[in-house]
């Protein structure tokens, strides 16, 4: 029997991938998945290929696996893909601590963040 089958959390002409624990802070990955919102998913993947931040392969790698599922699981048309979403949000934080002088610590933390990329495809205009 079984539990009934969970509606999908996006629009039938969307599909979506979720990159959790990347380990970055989520203002450094905010500001690559700033980019590319509101672009074509070609473009977009050309601005990652040449971006420098550390982050730039991570958003690629969610982007290339968001492209991946339209696709195959809900056999969108690639070419007519744009990025409707790309959100970052706050996952777990690692507390570290280093000696300082005079028997202090100092606290160092080392924050995780998730991505959530929805792809979405452009109506036909006639």
């Amino acid at each position: 029997m079984g539990k009934p089958k969970s509606p999908r959390r996006v629009a039938p002409n969307e599909a979506l991938a979720v990159a959790r624990r990347l380990r970055i802070s989520p203002r450094k990955l905010n500001l690559v998945a700033a980019m590319i919102r509101g672009m074509d998913v070609g473009r977009a993947l050309v601005t990652l290929e040449f971006c420098r931040r550390k982050a730039a392969p991570m958003v690629r790698k969610a982007l290339e696996s968001a492209i991946a599922n339209a696709e195959n699981n809900h056999g969108l048309d690639i070419d007519r893909l744009y990025v409707a979403e790309a959100s970052v949000g706050k996952s777990l934080v690692l507390k570290r601590f280093r000696p300082r002088a005079r028997g202090r610590v100092g606290r160092i933390l080392k924050p995780y963040s998730q991505l959530r990329i929805v792809v979405r495809e452009r109506e036909e205009t006639a």
